[in-house]
């Protein structure tokens, strides 16, 4: 037998010949209780992170050739995988709002289930840095608050910069499910519609705002109102998929038109200097781009993972990564932290080029975070998501 397809019987013909049917891998619902290839997703996108952090940001690029500089500037798009957490977190985060929204204990399951998730291993970082007084007091108080991403409002720099995206998320959470749970799925997707286009106004006036002296500091594209139409765009596609139920032929229309509508804001934009922050297009419209380009991708991943050929997005080591994904947000940068001490402190002298040391320094670093993340989730922070059938059921 060919081992391409698999044949059954099914009866006989008004002749008595046997019919014989091939039977074919069948496509699952785009949206099932499990997705893995979402896991896969988050794999990717603190993936970007590490090597965003590692081999681009607060790297001195003057000391390396000039084929190392173009390679490490490339590295700066892993910044972008923030910005893929945030579409991907507004997805997910819609999903479960929208399909629980007749629960009776909406609230407390959804906040419970929220801080079994998020509070432990946050805790535990704001403790690290605590005691290790790597960030001033001031900063750990108001992180602690979840308002890490406006404290430069106060007057106080973001001291340890991977909590302000989410210090964003708690408010996005804090806020969302009362207005999923008061208005009905087009009311709300009129709502992202209008976040999605205000998040570039709200940067652009920001842009204007700060740059009387010369230099448009990043940080304001840090504050909530700035930075909510990733998590706007991903709920707009969790709210459009429970709403229209569109077949799978629809849909991949729909994720190639907002692919292209994605070309067509870089093609207009490239020559008006939307890859720069620093002029008034770039400061509002370069992520948005991305962000639509997120979209895309995840319903492309909902398509192969709903599909027979779900072993392309479905990849082990990717699904592991997105499993500790959350703890290795957190802690990676306390790690390359120790590295950077341990290396000054010892007095390291070493004569080879400084391109193998910044990559030892990002592959030793990765092969310390990626193993404690996984001890983390494992024995510490399982022990409180397990809490949540009982507590939250």
């Amino acid at each position: 037998m060919d081992s391409r397809k698999s044949l059954i019987s099914v009866g006989t013909d008004s002749r008595g010949v046997a019919l014989d049917s091939t039977v074919r891998p069948r496509a699952e619902p785009l949206l099932r209780p499990e997705m893995p290839e979402l896991d896969g997703i988050r794999g990717l996108a603190i993936l970007g992170v590490l090597v965003y952090h590692g081999l681009y940001w607060g790297v001195d690029l003057s000391q390396f050739s000039k084929f190392e500089r173009v390679i490490l500037t490339g590295m700066w798009v892993g910044r972008l995988g923030v910005n893929l957490f945030f579409v991907l977190s507004g997805f997910l985060i819609t999903g479960l709002l929208v399909d629980g929204r007749s629960k009776s204990n909406y609230y407390s399951r959804f906040y419970i289930r929220r801080g079994l998730r998020i509070l432990p291993a946050y805790s535990l970082t704001i403790l690290i840095l605590l005691v290790t007084r790597l960030a001033p007091l001031k900063f750990i108080v108001l992180s602690a608050l979840y308002v890490s991403n406006l404290t430069p409002l106060l007057g106080v720099a973001i001291a340890y910069p991977v909590l302000w995206s989410l210090a964003v998320e708690e408010h996005f959470y804090f806020l969302w499910p009362l207005a999923v749970r008061a208005w009905a799925n087009r009311k709300l997707l009129g709502l992202l519609g209008f976040v999605i286009i205000f998040s570039p106004v709200s940067r652009l006036i920001s842009f204007y705002l700060t740059s009387s002296n010369g230099f448009v500091s990043y940080v304001c594209n840090d504050y909530t109102w700035n930075a909510l139409d990733g998590l706007a765009c991903g709920a707009a596609l969790a709210i459009c998929l429970r709403q229209f139920n569109p077949s799978r032929g629809i849909f991949q229309k729909a994720l190639l038109s907002v692919l292209v509508i994605a070309l067509i804001i870089w093609g207009i934009g490239f020559r008006l200097g939307i890859l720069t922050r620093q002029e008034p297009l770039g400061a509002a419209l370069q992520v948005t781009p991305w962000h639509f380009l997120f979209v895309a991708f995840i319903g492309l991943c909902l398509l192969f993972g709903s599909s027979p050929h779900k072993r392309f997005v479905q990849v082990k080591s990717l699904r592991l990564l997105g499993e500790v994904s959350y703890g290795l947000y957190l802690y990676h940068l306390l790690i390359f932290a120790l590295f950077d001490y341990l290396v000054k402190r010892t007095g390291i002298s070493v004569t080879v080029g400084p391109i193998f040391m910044l990559l030892a320094r990002f592959f030793i670093v990765a092969a310390i975070a990626i193993p404690a993340s996984l001890l983390s989730r494992r024995l510490f922070e399982d022990r409180f998501l397990n809490l949540k059938k009982m507590l939250a059921p």
